[in-house]
């Protein structure tokens, strides 16, 4: 098991001043105990809107609202020392205008306490992420895969396989640090464009399907405990629990039918 720091609270500056260090640590969660067991061995926890699909079964990160966004992230706050806590600004409540953006984002980080907002989109959205950053929102850039987008996109997949793509989302990457973006997650991307973005962009990449050369890495926590049932091809399975929850279920299920649970140990006696 890897060794868990001392509890020293990330903070923009210090994520940012990562920029071509130690490679930064990012996972996604979604509650407080959760949280809580991550947080000693990661930079960031991202609320994403991917809580949408692993956790409330959607299709798609589309159907994901303001309310249920603020929820995981006052959860993944009570669980937080350590870690940068970033929430996910969800499809539609930002693109519409910097005034709407500013309301949503100022409004998850005063109900939730966390530190910054992730929103989609490169050279579309520089006017939003300036207006943010300048009025003291930190903003994480999400560029290449966006799965907000997925219908635009036609499915999900990988972006910059062909050089012919290359200049526009590397400039959509740029657009968004040069707008104020602290940090750009580079999702699906091809590994040698990631490797260029990486160079090109001042502010650190965190890669997801992207590549190692990236300054930090992120995963769906579900994906990395092997909860997913169809996790993307970027994925990493680091333990798989699935099998071991459905064989506790089953032997509760066992031990309540044949009346074995519960236990005497596990019951109160009356005192008098």
């Amino acid at each position: 098991m890897a060794e868990a720091r001392a509890v020293e609270p990330m903070t923009v500056p210090k994520f940012l001043a990562r920029k071509g260090g130690d490679p930064l640590v990012c996972l996604t969660a979604y509650s407080t105990p959760v949280a809580r067991l991550l947080d000693p061995y990661v930079d960031l926890l991202l609320v994403g809107d991917s809580v949408g699909v692993v956790e409330h079964g959607l299709p798609t990160t589309i159907g994901v609202t303001v309310a249920e966004m603020i929820s995981h992230g006052k959860a993944v706050m009570r669980g937080a020392k350590h870690a940068l806590v970033a929430v996910d600004l969800p499809f539609g409540s930002y693109e519409g205008s910097t005034a709407q953006a500013f309301s949503t984002a100022s409004h998850i980080m005063r109900e939730t306490g966390c530190a910054a907002v992730k929103l989609e989109g490169g050279v579309a959205m520089i006017e939003i992420v300036a207006f943010l950053s300048a009025r003291g929102v930190p903003v994480i850039g999400h560029v290449g895969l966006r799965p907000q987008s997925v219908h635009l996109m036609g499915g999900y997949k990988a972006v910059g396989r062909h050089r012919r793509d290359w200049d526009a989302i590397e400039a959509d990457a740029k657009a968004v640090a040069e707008a104020g973006a602290f940090a750009i997650v580079l999702e699906g991307v091809a590994e040698p464009l990631a490797a260029r973005i990486t160079e090109a962009v001042p502010v650190p990449t965190i890669g997801i399907g992207a590549s190692a050369r990236c300054d930090g890495q992120i995963l769906v926590t579900n994906d990395l405990l092997g909860l997913t049932e169809n996790p993307p091809r970027f994925a990493k399975r680091f333990v798989n629990l699935a099998p071991l929850i459905a064989e506790a279920a089953a032997t509760f299920a066992a031990q309540v039918k044949t009346r074995r649970f519960p236990a005497p140990e596990n019951t109160y006696s009356a005192k008098d």
